[in-house]
């Protein structure tokens, strides 16, 4: 339990590092987060710290109980009123912070800070490597109804990391590096597959 604890801990401080060099220009650039600027994707990270229990159970009454539709008007109207020097602030104070997403555990904690941090950091072009151990403690806690939520496909396609010791199903090999499969299986732009 602490090693994954740390690992989060890790996470939400190098992210909140990396955003605090960020200009605010940067802010406003687009993420791989379809309609959310830099600014929108971090009020998300941090709104499960900001957001009172009452307050979110009366946002998602409003949404007809659909989260994605609640977490987007959620970001947006949050982007719009908190400056980045107080989003920053948020993620530094909450580095330790229990959350964690219903039925995901502190594993569901860590995807979720290490995807959106490269929603944001591969759409501004920033190279920034999450450490292998971080990856592998996602990929491994990774089940079918993960790539459901995310609207993947891999029937017939076996995974394979070019960097770690993980594969993934069974079928025709799709090789990449962890964090660029990583970002196949959330869905999200992955450019450098190969086909065996």
């Amino acid at each position: 339990m602490t090693d994954i604890r740390s690992a989060v801990a890790g996470e939400r401080t190098e992210l909140a590092e990396l955003l605090a060099g960020l200009t605010e220009a940067d802010w406003d650039k687009p993420t791989l987060c379809a309609g959310w600027r830099v600014r929108e994707v971090v009020a998300h990270i941090t709104m499960a710290y900001r957001i009172p229990m009452p307050r979110f159970l009366a946002g998602m009454v409003r949404a007809g109980g659909n989260f994605n539709r609640y977490a987007d008007r959620q970001a947006r109207q949050d982007a719009s009123t908190l400056t980045s020097a107080e989003l920053v602030d948020c993620l530094k104070q909450n580095v330790n912070n229990p959350w964690k997403p219903p039925g995901g555990g502190y594993e569901g904690a860590l995807s979720h800070d290490v995807i959106h941090g490269l929603d944001m950091t591969v759409a501004l072009g920033i190279d920034r490597q999450v450490p292998p151990d971080r990856l592998r403690r996602i990929l491994d806690a990774m089940k079918p109804r993960q790539l459901k939520y995310f609207g993947v496909d891999l029937t017939g396609v076996q995974l394979q990391a070019t960097d770690l010791d993980w594969t993934y199903g069974a079928g025709e090999p799709l090789t990449g590096t962890a964090q660029d499969l990583l970002l196949l299986v959330s869905g999200r732009t992955f450019p450098k597959a190969h086909g065996g």
